[in-house]
């Protein structure tokens, strides 16, 4: 398809993210500070919350309709008897989009795993690895290892490949020395050095000091940041950013249900956090934001999630427990929740229909002291952000 598209060298850079967790936080800072420096950026991601539009962006705007629908049109055209997946159909449209709008770089999110993903039919100037953890054991394997070995499949020969976990799996290294890719890691080749109001970035002799802390909440961040600011470093002779371009894209980049706080009371915070690595983030984020009362836990995942592994890490700080049906194919029923939560030795208040009502439960509930936590899935908080005109 890339042949019959000609996009095999679509004519922009590429910097592509994998990881179980924070690629798209990764995404979001790379594009907002090349947007700073003046760069056309181009951003992939998935899934959505709301709208198919917002996996496309162009100078940070979702695609238009009639966009988007034309360059389906020109896959469909395209693709003769060649079958395609939803992904692969939308990720061909997403590169023949970055190329018809002359983009001059691309910042690509995986949709799963690495190796095999369509979004590695491109072969990346810069490769990101941002955290290796368990998710989708029934396609990338049941252990760190294994799921490793598939998130560097993005790696390339002769370029930089940059893992931002502080702990990462052995299969990193080997991989990207079987491949022969200039791996870069965390605490070794780059590192961070946290102060009370800024931080400071190191790779070799190079520091960037002074830096906001992202706007993005969570210690994790930072990983991320700092991965985020390695990649722009690898291409810093073709696209150089300066620092005022990096302190405005930290605090600029934004993403929804990234421990998204929407304003007033009782403190309200959506997190698509649907993985224990995910739920352990989240759990310690609520507990460095400062409450009087109680947190009230709106959930709902796909039953194919480890979902009480997900419990678990939130045990302690939740107070009361909302759990809904998810009504996708996949989503697991509040029973289902309950279960779950009973297997991690937790009492829910009860079940609900859907994620409105266990919502709206919630909001009766609680007093203006309290928070109301919505995590669990992108449908979880794409429901509410619906329902509240915040997509």
């Amino acid at each position: 398809m890339l042949d019959a598209m000609n996009l095999r060298r679509p004519g922009f850079a590429a910097i592509t993210v994998t990881g179980t967790n924070g690629k798209g936080s990764t995404v979001a800072m790379c594009e907002t500070i090349l947007r700073r420096a003046g760069y056309k950026v181009g951003a992939y991601t998935s899934p959505h919350l709301i709208a198919y539009n917002e996996r496309i962006r162009i100078d940070g705007k979702a695609i238009s309709d009639a966009d988007l629908c034309a360059a389906f049109e020109r896959v469909e055209a395209a693709r003769g008897a060649v079958p395609l997946t939803y992904f692969e159909f939308g990720t061909l449209a997403a590169f023949d989009l970055f190329r018809a709008a002359r983009v001059d770089i691309a910042v690509l999110e995986v949709g799963m795993g690495g190796r095999l993903d369509a979004v590695n039919a491109i072969d990346a100037d810069v490769a990101i690895v941002t955290a290796v953890d368990i998710d989708h054991v029934s396609w990338l394997g049941e252990t760190r290892e294994a799921i490793g070995r598939e998130k560097a499949g993005i790696f390339r020969a002769g370029r930089p490949a940059i893992c931002g976990d502080p702990n990462p799996p052995a299969i990193i290294a080997a991989e990207a020395e079987r491949i022969g890719a200039k791996l870069l890691q965390f605490n070794r080749d780059f590192s961070v050095e946290r102060g009370a109001a800024e931080w400071t970035w190191r790779h070799g002799t190079r520091l960037r000091a002074g830096l906001p802390y992202p706007s993005l909440r969570g210690d994790y961040q930072l990983y991320n940041a700092a991965s985020a600011l390695l990649a722009l470093e690898m291409l810093a002779d073709r696209f150089p950013v300066t620092q005022g371009d990096v302190r405005e894209g930290l605090i600029s980049g934004v993403i929804p249900g990234r421990f998204q706080v929407l304003p007033g009371r009782p403190v309200r915070v959506l997190d698509v956090a649907h993985n224990a690595q995910a739920a352990r983030s989240l759990a310690a984020t609520l507990k460095q934001q400062r409450i009087e009362g109680r947190t009230l836990a709106v959930f709902g995942m796909l039953r194919d999630k480890d979902i009480t592994s997900v419990i678990k890490p939130l045990a302690g700080v939740v107070d009361r427990w909302f759990p809904a049906t998810l009504h996708t194919p996949r989503g697991a029923t509040a029973a289902q929740l309950i279960e779950s939560l009973a297997a991690a030795g937790v009492q829910p208040a009860a079940g609900y229909d859907d994620v409105h009502q266990a919502y709206a439960a919630a909001l009766r509930d609680a007093t203006e002291a309290d928070r109301v936590v919505v995590f669990g899935s992108f449908h979880t908080v794409g429901d509410i952000l619906a329902a509240l005109g915040k997509g």
